[in-house]
């Protein structure tokens, strides 16, 4: 493909039309909600930008009832995945964690691992109570760990995050986690390092598996390969590395068709910490709110207009279609 010296040219509409692909909604099997901007890490390349100094962005008690309310009123969204941020750092995660899984729901955590081992940002206060809780309650654990060694891991998200990540690992495996037939599930999200595609996901998961094993006894049920998104902190890295346009002719020149198909904005809905609702997180990072002609508030949440509406896209889709496709469930096809 030839270099594209401009924004404009990374069109992702005009990508789909020319090979005949119309994506619209098919259904909301997933509400995912962000619990606020608040982290313990300050990672290079989090799409949130996140840290220890976003306290002010957290999602209210109304708000989460205002979610609650949603998974009552419709059965048929049947998972809530719960970010951030650290989301667990949010006063009110244990109350939307108990109440939905007393809703029936399958109950998601992204999860940093490193959260356990330190102290609240804000508060002080120990968290070393989340492995217990995830258990009691069978959340699903999905952790990112960018590598299985200390230099890349500790590069992306800072000095010491590995022996860290590794610990909580292994507190979670001590409570059943990544454990087989425990039915207490942990999986692993692999983001590259750099500016580029991730390698294949089952590879990459029996080389997590054999290393993580062989070096510190330590299991886990997948691994979940995620592009680096062109947007907020990994973006300003690329362009004071003048690498922008460089990684976009990288993503929209690996553009796949059939991972297009499946991408997660056809069938999950996202709620920012201010309760606004956008077709997926990198969207809402993004500022590009939903489009169904109407208030685009979790209070005035109307599954029929979200299935109906037209899916909002960018510049920056072209990390979930590249290659073997991204999303938070890892690989499309």
């Amino acid at each position: 493909m030839r270099l594209m010296a401009n924004e404009s040219a990374y069109d992702f509409e005009t990508r789909l039309r020319q090979h005949q692909l119309e994506l619209q909604p098919q259904t909301v099997e997933t509400l995912q909600i962000n619990m606020g901007r608040l982290c313990n890490q300050t990672c290079l390349h989090c799409h949130v930008s996140a840290g220890p100094d976003r306290a002010g962005e957290q999602m209210s008690r109304d708000t989460v009832d205002s979610c609650l309310a949603i998974l009552a009123r419709y059965p048929e969204i049947v998972k809530l995945d719960i970010t951030g941020g650290a989301p667990e750092l949010n006063e009110h995660f244990r109350h939307v964690v108990e109440s939905a899984a007393g809703l029936g729901r399958h109950v998601m955590v992204r999860h940093n691992l490193t959260v356990t081992l330190d102290p609240h940002p804000v508060t002080g206060e120990s968290m070393d109570w989340l492995p217990a809780f995830f258990a009691e309650n069978k959340l699903e654990v999905v952790s990112s760990l960018p590598y299985w060694s200390s230099y890349f891991t500790d590069r992306q998200r800072g000095s010491g995050t590995f022996d860290r990540s590794i610990e909580s690992i292994r507190l979670l495996n001590e409570r059943g986690y990544g454990i087989e037939h425990s039915g207490l599930v942990l999986d692993l999200v692999y983001n590259p390092a750099g500016a580029f595609l991730p390698l294949g996901q089952e590879q990459l998961k029996k080389d997590f598996e054999r290393e993580l094993m062989q070096n510190y006894g330590l299991s886990f049920n997948r691994l979940y390969t995620i592009t680096n998104m062109p947007i907020n902190r990994f973006r300003e890295m690329l362009e004071r590395r003048d690498a922008f346009e460089e990684y976009m002719e990288k993503l929209v020149g690996a553009f796949n068709p059939c991972a297009a198909g499946g991408v997660m904005c056809r069938n999950l809905v996202s709620v920012g910490w201010d309760g606004r609702l956008y077709d997926c997180d990198f969207n809402q990072m993004k500022g590009l709110r939903i489009d169904i002609g109407g208030p685009v508030h979790v209070g005035n949440f109307d599954l029929k207009k979200v299935l109906d509406r037209r899916i909002v896209f960018g510049e920056h889709c072209f990390g979930c279609t590249a290659g073997a496709g991204s999303s938070c469930t890892g690989e499309i096809s």
